[in-house]
């Protein structure tokens, strides 16, 4: 969705645009940004559900680089795990910013990942279905890609990636969004892993 902004004003290519707007226009926009990001909460899993280790070599003790944020390119960073248990049949994957004003802002959702996937490499494909069968849901910028961190201020936010082991491929088009994700796997996850790393402008 684009905006247009009013005549002489310019938007800075490494801020996000709401910084430079009159407080009453940010509030106006803060609550239409609610209605898309809301407070949700993730998946409840049982205690007992095993676990993958999901790693990313892009990331340097925690820390993203502004390459694979809204300040720099904005490529998706490389994500590896380990084997999950046999019964995977697909993998789905959940970036989500912790700290988003407004409840959990959704970066990136990827489904239908193959089994045999252990790996996504730097700069992920932007279509919404691959090849192989993969599909992109919708973010909360209202894309069907990978949306880099772009917090407001200064403060640093905690971005978390959440990896979904599977004992099916989800019934769900491409674009779909993160509730019709996470009510897709409800009583199909059969492992998770989980990392968080943090950014801040």
């Amino acid at each position: 969705m684009g905006i247009s902004l009013p005549a002489g004003w310019q938007a800075d290519p490494g801020r996000p645009f709401l910084s430079k707007l009159p407080v009453g226009v940010v509030a106006g926009c803060v609550l239409f940004f609610a209605g898309l990001a809301g407070c949700r909460s993730s998946v409840a899993l049982d205690p007992q559900t095993p676990t993958v280790n999901l790693t990313s070599s892009s990331f340097a003790a925690g820390e993203i680089p502004q390459k694979f944020t809204c300040n720099g390119p904005g490529v998706s960073p490389a994500l590896d795990w380990t084997a999950p248990p046999p019964a995977a049949a697909s993998f789905a994957l959940i970036v989500d910013d912790l700290d988003a004003p407004l409840g959990l802002f959704v970066h990136w959702i990827v489904y239908n990942l193959p089994p045999s996937t252990r790996k996504l490499p730097e700069a992920f494909p932007p279509q919404s279905q691959l090849a192989d069968g993969t599909r992109q849901g919708r973010n909360d910028f209202g894309d069907t890609r990978y949306g880099g961190p772009c917090p407001p201020g200064k403060s640093p936010h905690r971005y978390r990636f959440t990896l979904y082991a599977l004992n099916s491929m989800l019934n769900l088009p491409p674009g779909a969004t993160r509730s019709q994700v996470e009510s897709a796997i409800k009583g199909h996850i059969v492992a998770r892993g989980q990392m968080i790393a943090r950014y801040g402008g």
